[in-house]
């Protein structure tokens, strides 16, 4: 993996440096253990059963044939099965004159591992002269595995005997499949549970969302075990009950790797990135290891802070860590590098990484997307196909993204129809949101509606939120208000729907109408979402609002703006006051417009990053249109590369232009 060198915070470096001299090993997980989303989701799915014994050979034989070849080929068995060598194994196998039941549940094993399998594993399970329980179970984690529970529930009523891991097998496959009515059934009944019992069931409920009932039988549990903890902790998260998997969190006696990211992954899932970093901080104090899972969720939190400087510091612990050539990590690397607006790093990265999955590509195609480069993202959609990767719903997300930013229409129609017809990807309502996009930009409102009418599923809010940008963009108050009427009435409490009504009422200067929209927001309790940016300086994160009046440097910044000012005018700028979004004099929304917040930002970048260092600002809103041509004349006039992510995509500002070309 690519290994970049960086400044920066060194005592943070050291304090996460600790996890590689670490010699911790971490407990033995259950497999019920609720896992990070991009784990392996056939793995651990139903309880182990205690692989065969290939030395082992029941007291009454089957036949004349030496014990110790019948061990030897056991064990070979066994050793082609755990390398995934079925056609190996099966030879071995049919070369036996002697067999033990031990031999064949080895046999059996092989094809109840393989999705799809179904049909030779019964053929086999039906051929065994004298099956045991572990026949029996092998079979039933066979039918679970590839989601038979119907065949599997009349298996187990067949059974002549059952041990306890049968009725877990049992459990735990109808909770996988959201049965939970069936599981309890089963639970209430079984002879003897034990923590694998309890674990299943209570597992079973966080995943349907019961997360009641889950607590209910958390409390009943006789041993309240790191993953029924952890499963808990995974269900509040889920539900936003922050508070109460802090109180679980705190009260383990005893916490595993699982436990730490379910937490970290918690809160940037919840918006808490900063309190993920300082657990995960907590987490290598502990002498814990991170591992992808781990990794993906504070890289994640490094994106959604934009905090790049954090993110290079981790890539280099990555570098020196068992895990440097594994996907997931380099993957994860790969998109914290394009979401905090290094572009050049992320894809020296991709070029070097050995190995790349549908998640790689998805994430550089998107990354090329997002920082306006819809030629090199269509090119790497291409060569993805070339190479034999298989393109998912999430790749024709970021290609319609790509030709959205590109204004690339009739390529990004062309591409929406491939979809189903040739890799028979399901439209989902994503995909028609970035399809409405792309023809609202263009100008093609009416065919933007036309599309919402034919979608073969009720519009969603997001979509009706996408058209009403549109319109503001091209001043179109009829579909405006058309648009916001059905966001409004799908989500009452969408401040967006205000917001986006009222400014393109602003922008034609029917204040009146502003106002009864302002007053309806405060009747209805809807509070807008403040705008703000943010920018990065040695490690330490600036946050400005609009007219900020907080920031210790505040002074100086003001100097700053006002000298850009005299220049910018001087060079031919004049403001647009179309998105001073007041009813005031020309002389103050000049004043309101200078001191928006990504002015503020890039004015502190200017003054504190020095020369030669891109300057990146990152938005929580659209950026303005008036800040868009401004910041066009601040690159040209300080010789400075500035970079500016808003909600939709990086614009890179280069000697008076900007990547986005003005279509955004």
């Amino acid at each position: 993996m690519l290994c970049f060198r960086t400044t920066g915070n060194r005592r943070f470096l050291l304090f996460l440096a600790i996890f590689w001299r670490s010699k911790h090993q971490n407990p033995s997980l259950s497999s019920f253990a609720i896992q990070n989303p991009n784990a392996d989701p056939n793995r651990g799915l139903f309880p182990p059963h205690p692989p065969p014994n290939p030395d082992s050979i029941p007291s009454t034989p089957f036949g004349q044939q030496n014990p110790s070849n019948v061990i030897s080929s056991n064990r070979l068995i066994t050793r082609h099965v755990r390398s995934g060598d079925l056609n190996s194994a099966l030879r071995v196998f049919e070369g036996m004159t002697f067999k033990t039941t031990i031999t064949w549940n080895s046999m059996l094993v092989g094809y109840s591992s393989r999705r799809g399998k179904i049909k030779e594993a019964r053929q086999l399970f039906d051929r065994i002269p004298e099956p045991d329980v572990f026949s029996y179970n092998i079979m039933l984690s066979c039918y679970l595995h590839n989601a038979d529970v119907q065949s599997a529930r009349l298996l187990f009523d067949q059974m002549p005997v059952k041990d306890t891991a049968s009725w877990n097998t049992m459990i735990s496959g109808f909770s996988q499949n959201g049965m939970m009515d069936q599981a309890r059934q089963l639970f209430l009944v079984m002879p003897v549970r034990n923590n694998i019992s309890w674990n299943a069931m209570i597992s079973g409920y966080v995943e349907s969302g019961d997360i009641h009932r889950a607590k209910q039988l958390f409390e009943a549990a006789p041993v309240k075990c790191v993953v029924a903890s952890t499963a808990m902790i995974t269900g509040f998260m889920k539900f936003g009950k922050i508070e109460l998997a802090e109180n679980y969190f705190e009260e383990m006696p005893t916490k595993n790797l699982v436990t730490w990211n379910a937490m970290i992954a918690g809160y940037v899932e919840n918006c808490q990135a900063e309190n993920g970093l300082k657990l995960f901080k907590r987490m290598v104090e502990s002498e814990f290891r991170p591992n992808p899972s781990s990794l993906s969720s504070v890289l994640l939190a490094c994106s959604n802070l934009s905090a790049l400087g954090l993110g290079k510091q981790i890539h280099q612990l990555v570098c020196k860590s068992p895990i440097s050539s594994n996907i997931t990590a380099g993957t994860s690397l790969l998109s914290m590098y394009c979401k905090c607006g290094d572009l050049e790093d992320a894809w020296k990265l991709f070029l070097v990484m050995p190995q790349k999955d549908v998640v790689t590509w998805n994430a550089m195609i998107s990354g090329y997307a997002q920082h306006g480069g819809g030629d090199k993202a269509l090119y790497l959609y291409d060569k993805m196909k070339d190479e034999g990767t298989k393109p998912d719903w999430i790749t024709f997300i970021a290609v319609l993204s790509a030709c959205n930013h590109a204004g690339f229409v009739d390529l990004g129609i062309k591409y929406f129809n491939s979809m189903v017809r040739d890799y028979g990807v399901e439209a989902r309502p994503d995909h028609y949101t970035c399809v409405v996009d792309l023809l609202g930009r263009a100008g093609k409102l009416v065919e933007a509606v036309d599309l919402i009418k034919k979608m073969p599923f009720k519009p969603h809010s997001a979509i009706f939120g996408t058209l009403l940008g549109a319109c503001r963009i091209h001043k179109n108050l009829e579909l405006a208000e058309f648009a916001a009427r059905n966001l409004l009435s799908l989500d009452p409490d969408s401040a967006a729907g205000y917001v986006q009504l009222a400014n393109v009422y602003a922008a034609m200067n029917r204040w009146d109408h502003v106002a009864r929209v302002r007053r309806s927001m405060k009747d209805n309790k809807v509070i807008k979402t403040p705008g703000y940016s943010w920018i990065e300086v040695k490690s330490v994160v600036h946050e400005f609002r609009s007219s900020d009046r907080i920031h210790p440097e505040l002074a100086f910044i003001h100097e700053k703006l006002n000298e850009l000012e005299r220049k910018m005018k001087f060079s031919g700028y004049v403001p647009d006051l179309e998105y001073a979004l007041h009813d005031v004099g020309e002389e103050q929304k000049e004043q309101i417009l200078l001191k928006h917040s990504e002015k503020l930002a890039i004015a502190y970048g200017l003054i504190r990053i020095p020369l030669g260092t891109p300057i990146r600002v990152f938005k929580n809103l659209r950026v303005c249109g008036d800040c868009h041509t401004a910041t066009k004349y601040i690159s040209a006039i300080e010789g400075r590369e500035i970079i500016v992510r808003d909600t939709t995509r990086f614009h890179h500002f280069r000697q008076g232009d900007c990547s986005c070309g003005d279509y955004w």
